[in-house]
């Protein structure tokens, strides 16, 4: 196993993951539109009790059915707009509440190699093979594949070279072979461009959710309440709301230009010697420029 393979790796449920997903705008939304998709591929069993015990009184066919959808899952969007984030809370929540344990890796774009012949396809087997490893009779495992288009370019792309065309055959290989775990390992695929993906995993994808930048209203609930408790009027965090939003053909803020960027830009201007003014929050705004649209 190359000692790279991963960004992380982190047993679930994870109380950071939770605590993260808890200020994610509308995540609780965004995962309850998911969260029967991911039963209905993570809890084959529950499914037919529901079936045979609640119902139906058996088995339909429908149900057999569902059973052979791939476990992979596409979050797609402009940077900084969450994606990861989602993923770590959504897979801690769904441990949770089906009760099980389970295991999130994070796959490296190291596990790319150096572009030596076999490299990539061989760090790629070794890492697919390494998290079936942890699977368990109670125990879910979840992969994150960041910047996925990095690594799934499409075949057909004049660029594509044969190494990386043969990292691509390999991922899809071990996609068709997660069927056979019975929903009990799940792939995240996260990447701003989505239509760079190879025509085969597109194909294969059991769901997709879009991440936007937030709209002014979710720039406005997401400063009152990164901003409460600081004496300012809601006049004042309205003016906030409109300033990070698309301006001067700029893009508006991402949610981690927000968290990463301007909430400590606002504090260093405070810190040590008063307290947190509207000019403070203004002058982080004037001088935070938000990331701009990666295409």
């Amino acid at each position: 196993m190359t000692p790279d393979a991963f960004e992380f790796a982190v047993d679930l449920p994870n109380e950071a993951f939770d605590k993260e997903a808890v200020t994610l705008l509308g995540f609780d939304e965004r995962y309850k539109r998911v969260e029967k998709q991911l039963q209905l591929i993570s809890d084959p069993v529950g499914i037919k009790k529901w079936a045979t015990a609640k119902y139906h009184g058996k088995i339909p066919p429908i149900v057999n059915l569902i059973g052979g959808q791939y476990p992979l899952f596409v979050l797609e969007g402009d940077v900084g707009t969450g994606k990861t984030a989602f993923a770590r809370g959504a897979a801690s929540r769904l441990c949770t509440r089906l009760r099980k344990e389970g295991h999130f890796f994070g796959l490296s774009t190291r596990v790319r190699g150096s572009g030596r012949v076999g490299e990539a396809s061989t760090r790629i087997n070794e890492a697919f093979d390494f998290v079936t490893e942890q699977l368990g009779r109670n125990r879910l495992v979840f992969l994150l594949i960041d910047e996925a288009d990095s690594l799934l370019t499409a075949r057909s792309d004049s660029h594509s070279h044969l190494e990386d065309r043969v990292a691509v055959n390999t991922i899809i290989q071990k996609v068709d072979d997660l069927r056979r775990h019975g929903g009990r390992l799940v792939v995240f695929l996260a990447t701003n461009r989505v239509d760079s993906l190879d025509a085969a995993i597109l194909r294969r994808i059991a769901i997709q959710e879009t991440f936007l930048r937030p709209k002014d209203n979710e720039r406005l609930q997401l400063l009152q309440s990164d901003l409460a408790d600081l004496g300012l009027s809601n006049a004042q965090i309205q003016k906030f709301a409109m300033k990070t939003g698309p301006t001067n053909g700029l893009p508006g803020y991402t949610y981690s230009d927000f968290r990463t960027r301007l909430l400590p830009r606002i504090v260093a201007n405070a810190f040590p010697d008063r307290v947190i003014s509207e000019d403070d929050v203004l002058s982080a705004i004037e001088a935070t420029k938000p990331s701009p649209v990666v295409l």
